[in-house]
């Protein structure tokens, strides 16, 4: 029976879009988290047969917000609004914890990248873009150049430049020189929440108004208007959360009055798939696939879980995995399926997703990160 101990500062969950205090800051508290695998009671992803293999705790108030798997060293790490862990995936373990003490901006980490250098990136909620690698730490504000405080993607292009999703546009940094470019007017809309860049080197970017694709010094989108996010076929509330607003109302909210509402030109998520196939994540639109030329959505009445789609990745086999507002799809040979069969995870938002080189996929939501794989992957 494998076990995982999870350090983590414990000091209050942080809400909305500030920086919390550090009054009443209390000391680390270790949990210990029993694995518990859950096994659906008959398994579709054939011939894999994927379970779910661990549950690890990270604190009941915690959310999971980032993850990013780093092959070099064979780490996670975990994104968490109470700061980063960096976990073994040979053995399980914590390696780190990374908060304020440890030189961390601000605790709440929405976005985690790497660079070709080896740093790692954490973007978090009011607090700038931090850079850490070896214990050393440096944060960005927008006095070095960064767009804004509150940064919420990464992705490294082929050129060498880093480029940083904000909610003030998206900055392109070269990191020889340190300079910072901002592109806002070029994109559909300021707000960017995911950054992927395909085999011909372009840059798509996902925005609470559709997305937006660099290709050179051509800037185009696509928004609803033009295929992207389903229907509304469930009549759900029509989300005012357009992005335009103060920062103090956009709390990222899906709900009203309990019930999913529906954006379908705001994009949480983008993947990049083998001949540059590009599938977006969207609110209450479901999921979007887009092969250059059209758009194709699903979305609950395709057997999706949720409309509202947090986090996308692809696995080895090409399958795609979307976290939802209720809980898991897995995309396979043309369809949509709950994983696991039956839903369990129903009613569970899942708000990051990551694919380590084995296949195995880490999804975090609340409180928990679950590690998914095959009973052969499972370690004893």
């Amino acid at each position: 029976m494998n076990y995982l101990i999870v350090t983590l500062l414990l000091f209050g969950l942080l809400t909305g879009c500030s920086p919390s205090s550090d009054e009443g800051q209390k000391k680390p508290v270790a949990t210990t988290a029993k694995t518990t695998p859950v096994v659906p009671s008959g398994s579709w992803i054939a011939p894999a047969r994927e379970v779910i293999l661990d549950s690890f705790e990270v604190g009941a108030d915690a959310y999971v917000r980032a993850l990013m798997v780093e092959k070099e060293d064979n780490t996670l790490w975990v994104g968490t609004s109470v700061g980063v862990l960096e976990i073994g995936l040979d053995k399980l373990d914590v390696r780190n914890t990374l908060t304020r003490a440890q030189g961390l901006a601000n605790e709440y980490v929405f976005a985690i990248g790497r660079d070709r250098e080896g740093y790692k990136w954490f973007g978090t909620n009011a607090g700038g873009a931090s850079r850490y690698k070896d214990g050393t730490w440096k944060t960005y504000f927008p006095m070095h150049g960064l767009a804004d405080y509150w940064v919420y993607s990464f992705a490294q292009h082929p050129d060498g430049g880093l480029w940083i999703g904000t909610w003030a546009g998206v900055n392109r940094m070269d990191l020889v020189t340190g300079r910072f470019d901002t592109f806002v007017k070029e994109l559909v809309n300021e707000w960017v929440y995911a950054i992927v860049v395909d085999s011909r080197n372009r840059t798509w970017f996902g925005t609470e108004g559709g997305i937006s694709r660099l290709d050179g010094h051509e800037w185009r989108s696509w928004t609803h208007k033009d295929g992207l996010g389903g229907e509304n076929l469930e009549e759900s509330p029509v989300s005012s959360n357009t992005g335009l607003g103060t920062r103090r109302r956009h709390d990222l909210g899906v709900l009203s009055g309990g019930d999913s509402t529906y954006n379908p030109n705001y994009v949480f998520s983008l993947a990049m798939e083998s001949a540059d196939v590009v599938w977006a994540g969207t609110w209450g639109g479901g999921v979007s696939r887009f092969d250059g030329k059209t758009w194709t959505s699903y979305s609950r009445n395709e057997g999706l879980p949720g409309n509202v789609v947090y986090s996308l990745v692809i696995d080895p086999r090409g399958r795609i995995w979307a976290g939802t507002d209720n809980g898991i799809g897995v995309f396979d040979k043309g369809s949509w399926n709950y994983f696991p069969q039956g839903n369990p995870l129903a009613g569970q938002h899942f708000y990051a997703l990551a694919v380590t080189p084995s296949g195995e996929i880490w999804a975090g939501t609340k409180g928990k990160v679950l590690r998914i794989g095959t009973s052969s992957q499972k370690k004893e």
